[in-house]
């Protein structure tokens, strides 16, 4: 397979950071990152771009690692409760998903992305769940959640004495 060394301008997920030196598959790099203006070739008047783009990568990385330790602050004062719909006996009915809690989240001012959140099964059941926010690569919060019932619980006991 023919490769291609290209300086990438931008930073592309799974593949690297502004002022990188990456090979690529010449196909990848004629068809995607070259025509969209995301990577140039390296050559020797390139390669004086390379401490610019370090730069400019140190720069927005320290800014998103103020950005992550500011919302990670956030998150931890934030107590979150969730109000589900159950049945008898306190079944919860359907599942508390990451996209609850985002939403949730961003009625308290916190905004985040779905990717973020590894809230890997969805929640079935009252009571307290923890979840992993992952904010930044260095940066991440075990965030504690409440699922509540919206309705007050009947006993599965007390059903059967009223039919």
């Amino acid at each position: 397979m023919a490769t291609t060394e290209l300086l990438l301008l931008t930073p592309i997920e799974d593949l690297g950071n502004e002022g990188d030196q990456v090979n690529v598959k010449a196909g990848y790099a004629r068809n995607y990152l070259l025509p969209r203006k995301l990577a140039v070739p390296v050559t020797r008047a390139n390669r004086k771009q390379v401490e610019v783009l370090q730069k400019r990568r140190d720069e927005r990385l320290r800014k998103e690692l103020e950005a992550a330790t500011a919302i990670k602050e956030k998150i931890e004062k934030v107590s979150v409760a969730i109000a589900v719909k159950t049945g008898p006996g306190g079944k919860v009915f359907g599942a508390v998903t990451a996209q609850n809690l985002i939403e949730r989240l961003a009625d308290e001012g916190i905004a985040l992305e779905k990717k973020q959140v590894s809230l890997y099964t969805p929640a079935k059941s009252l009571g307290k769940h923890t979840t992993r926010i992952r904010l930044h690569e260095d940066i991440s919060v075990d965030f504690e959640f409440e699922i509540v019932s919206e309705n007050p619980i009947e006993e599965e006991g007390a059903e059967a004495e009223n039919a």
